[in-house]
């Protein structure tokens, strides 16, 4: 049973400013929820406990949202508003929250390097709470990831068919498919030009590691930008053993972009009015 899950959350967040210049991007919030709330009641609905917070300067608020507010406790007792706190104590009570800085931004793969302290020998979730997705089908979509980890006892990422205009902001995979919507990866790559994309399958941000991804990481060249690419790591865990890509069931709003953050915005107050 994997028991940790991590949320990358060192990032400045630059295409909310300049909200984000104070405020955590995972704390901006869909409707009364912020986003790092939706993530962790992702992974504890998928049977994990500990989470893990790779966080930065200027990141407090993340920590402070999950511990408790003696003084807003007291002015609300007892009356019509305590309501409102039900869910955040759910989780205060029921996960165990640690944090853990990254000095440096130097990309998603020094951020998961970070974890190791958190993790040790175990495999891992991963969600990078910008990416908010809900299925209304089933299952949310890290559980259903476990599964499959169970199953196959390997790396895991999740994917998604993405227009050929966008490729460019993501990383891609290709390789074959080894049941309905599950894809052993034999390519992988990070942010291709649209004519050097493998595929369109793109991956979006929910992972399960196994522990050697470390070891990877630890001799993982800076690519890109300077920053240690986990898209890099991946591949060399691809060639060497065993990457799944997992095409998930449900929808994901891509809420680091304004334009993903008002569509998810809309979607959560239709269902609030149903």
């Amino acid at each position: 049973m994997l028991q940790t899950c991590i949320f990358p959350a060192a990032g400045y967040g630059t295409r909310f400013l300049p909200a984000t210049k104070t405020l955590p991007k995972e704390m901006l919030p869909i409707l009364t929820k912020p986003l790092i709330h939706y993530g962790v009641d992702e992974a504890l609905e998928a049977g994990m406990e500990t989470m893990g917070f790779i966080t930065g300067r200027g990141k407090r608020a993340l920590e402070d949202y999950f511990d408790i507010s003696y003084e807003l406790e007291h002015q609300i007792s007892g009356s019509k508003k305590e309501y409102l706190l039900s869910e955040i104590r759910t989780l205060i009570n029921r996960c165990k929250f640690t944090f853990t800085r990254q000095n440096e931004m130097k990309g998603l793969g020094d951020a998961v390097l970070k974890a190791k302290v958190l993790t040790g020998d175990e495999a891992f979730g991963v969600i990078l709470a910008d990416d908010l997705c809900v299925n209304e089908e089933g299952v949310n979509v890290m559980a259903q990831m476990v599964k499959i980890y169970e199953k196959y006892r390997c790396t895991i990422v999740a994917v998604m068919e993405v227009p050929k205009e966008q490729i460019s902001s993501y990383g891609v995979i290709a390789g074959n498919f080894v049941e309905d919507n599950l894809i052993m990866v034999n390519s992988m790559v990070e942010k291709p030009n649209p004519e050097d994309a493998p595929s369109n399958l793109a991956i979006i941000g929910r992972y399960i590691l196994t522990p050697d991804i470390y070891g990877i990481l630890e001799h993982t060249k800076a690519g890109k930008n300077g920053e240690i690419q986990l898209t890099d790591a991946l591949l060399s865990q691809a060639t060497d053993g065993m990457v799944l890509a997992y095409k998930f069931q449900g929808k994901r709003f891509d809420c680091g972009s304004v334009e993903g953050f008002v569509e998810a915005t809309n979607y959560f107050y239709g269902k609030s009015k149903c």
